[in-house]
C-alpha cells in the first residue's frame, strides 16, 4: 500500500532559524515552505525533511541519511561548508576518513546543530 508513496523525515530542533541555515545553507536542500513551528525541504527524488520546533532534540541514533554516488566527494564537499564528520572506533563500525565500510555500504555520519545525527550512505 505505501510502497509509492514519498517519505518525510522529521527531525526535532530547539532553534528554527539556526537549523533552517543548517539544513538550507550548509547542507544545500531545497526550501520548501515554512510555518511558525516548522520547515520542510526538498531532498532526492520526492523525499524531503521537515524541521519542527521542541523544547528537547537529539538522539541517540541516526534519523536520517543521505544516498549519494560518491561518498568521499560528498564527504569534502560537506566538511568546506562546515560540516564536523564523527569517527567510530568499536566493534565492527571502524571508521577511515570518516568513512566506515557496512557490508556492501559504506557510511558516514554528522550531527545537525541540534546533535540530531545524521548519515551519508553509498552502496
Amino acid at each position: 500500500m505505501l510502497q509509492a508513496s514519498p517519505v518525510v523525515a522529521t527531525i526535532p530542533v530547539t532553534d528554527l532559524v539556526r537549523a533552517k541555515a543548517f539544513y538550507g545553507d550548509t547542507l544545500g536542500l531545497s526550501f520548501l515552505w515554512e510555518n511558525p513551528a516548522s520547515v520542510r525541504f526538498g531532498c532526492g527524488g520526492d523525499t524531503q525533511i521537515s524541521i519542527f520546533k521542541r523544547a528537547q532534540s537529539g538522539a541517540d541514533h541516526t534519523l536520517a541519511h543521505f544516498e549519494v554516488t560518491d561518498i568521499e566527494a560528498a564527504v569534502r564537499e560537506l566538511e568546506t561548508r562546515g560540516v564536523q564528520f564523527l569517527d567510530y572506533a568499536h566493534g565492527p563500525l571502524q571508521t577511515s576518513g570518516h568513512i566506515a565500510q557496512l557490508g556492501p555500504a559504506r557510511g558516514a555520519w554528522f550531527k545537525d546543530p541540534d546533535g540530531n545525527t545524521l548519515g551519508l550512505r553509498q552502496g
